[in-house]
């Protein structure tokens, strides 16, 4: 909001939250009084369960007699073991995203025949609808990439011809543009922001037919277009790997949520880029890159594991950092021993460090890993198991590629935008579909009406 020439607008907007706080504050005993479930989890950090799914499961611990046994963590898609379907295409010298995208949909691995009609099919409605850049993303720039995103597939819908039909065709043919078409959003959004918040020429380039998404990607946005098979495949990864999570986590379930009620895709799967966005989810990537920013400056010796371990506990007290007290890149609702999706990326990251020169920085990353739980126990007298999840090393394999910080969540949602259409489609035509509505306690004291004079 703008202020008048005395500023009285944002005087008169901060007396307003005075008022706010005088009248919104609700004691946090309630949660406790009324048994509610924060966070949607139970008190012994398992999920409320609010549905079931075929599309992925994600494993980092068992119940045994009433109680959470930490686990190895597991990432599952339809049944198959992450680990298994990236050895699978890995082996045979294949990109895997598209394979990996079919699977999430249809609920099996494609045949070879399948395999290339699908990765036809993407390629021929990889194309913007026409004028869609000029109108929808270049008239309109914005800093952040996730916000053109959600405004670009919300503004799909006027492009759509048959937009609200829920006939099955119609949910895959959608599903099936937005999976090919959001990767083209991304690099076209992002190229749009470095023009002009960046004083950056302007670089739109098409995608390419023949090439991988993975490849197609960083084609579109490189203003050379050039990329190494080394980095095409290893992002190829980062997208497998980044394609699913269960239906729990939030932008799955955002998704699940605006879908039960019977709204187009656009919507619900907007909302979910929203959430994604946020710094408690995808952002985080993010956000341990400018943590790590800060360790670099503040710590003299990386290998000095006394110097680490006292700026992780300056970040945990808040005095440094963004003041959050948080650790980014450590800790997950799910996985306790380890991040499957960490363990992988950590394993080629290592690799990368090593070909780009990157090894120290690398290490720092691993001293922060190690580092976390004893800090956390020394801080905060936490006990609990912890690893490091999937935002402590994409972050950096990011960054080691040369993909700038700004397209580290927008790249997440590419990957995601798979598992979102899958959840979209099997929410619209589960048995049982209902709108999902759960209940808040209403407690805020009876009042009477009092006239405006004697207010």
């Amino acid at each position: 909001m703008q202020t008048d020439v005395n500023g009285t607008s944002m005087a008169f907007i901060e007396s307003l939250c005075g008022e706010y706080r005088r009248h919104n504050q609700i004691d946090p005993a309630c949660y406790e009084k009324y048994e509610v479930k924060r966070g949607l989890r139970n008190p012994d950090g398992t999920g409320v369960m609010a549905g079931v799914t075929q599309i992925g499961n994600v494993m980092g611990y068992y119940i045994q007699d009433g109680e959470r046994v930490p686990a190895p963590g597991r990432l599952v898609y339809r049944g198959i073991d992450v680990e298994a379907l990236i050895g699978g295409f890995t082996s045979e010298g294949r990109f895997g995203f598209e394979e990996t995208a079919y699977l999430l949909l249809m609920g099996a691995l494609p045949t070879r025949p399948q395999l290339t009609g699908f990765q036809q099919l993407l390629s021929d409605h990889e194309t913007l609808p026409h004028m869609f850049t000029e109108d929808m993303i270049l008239k309109a720039p914005s800093p952040d990439v996730m916000n053109k995103l959600a405004r670009s597939v919300l503004a799909l819908y006027s492009y759509d011809p048959d937009p609200d039909g829920l006939s099955l065709p119609n949910q895959l043919r959608q599903a099936v543009e937005l999976i090919a078409r959001v990767p083209v959003i991304v690099a076209h959004a992002f190229a749009v922001k470095r023009h002009y918040y960046n004083n950056e020429s302007l670089y739109l380039h098409r995608p390419q037919p023949g090439l991988s998404v993975a490849e197609n990607f960083l084609y579109s946005v490189r203003h050379d277009n050039q990329y190494t098979q080394q980095e095409a495949r290893l992002l190829d990864l980062c997208l497998v790997l980044h394609a699913e999570h269960g239906g729990g986590n939030n932008s799955a379930f955002a998704c699940r949520v605006l879908s039960s009620s019977g709204t187009d895709i656009y919507s619900a799967i907007s909302a979910a880029v929203g959430s994604l966005k946020g710094p408690r989810h995808g952002g985080a990537n993010k956000k341990v890159m400018e943590m790590f920013s800060c360790i670099e400056q503040e710590v003299r010796d990386w290998k000095d594991d006394e110097e680490v371990c006292a700026c992780l506990e300056r970040l945990l007290r808040k005095q440094t950092g963004d003041r959050s007290g948080l650790i980014y890149g450590m800790g997950h609702a799910i996985y306790t021993i380890s991040d499957p999706r960490a363990v992988i990326l950590k394993r080629f990251a290592r690799r990368l460090a090593e070909d780009k020169g990157m090894l120290e920085e690398f290490e720092l990353f691993e001293a922060v890993e190690r580092l976390t739980p004893q800090m956390l126990h020394k801080v905060r007298g936490e006990n609990k198991v912890v690893c490091a999840n999937v935002d402590l090393f994409s972050g950096l394999v990011y960054k080691m590629m040369g993909i700038p910080q700004e397209l580290y969540t927008p790249l997440f949602a590419v990957a995601r935008m798979v598992g979102w259409c899958a959840h979209r489609i099997e929410e619209v035509y589960q048995p049982s579909n209902r709108i999902i509505r759960p209940a808040y306690k209403a407690v805020a004291p009876m009042s009477t009406f009092v006239p405006l004079d004697q207010r």
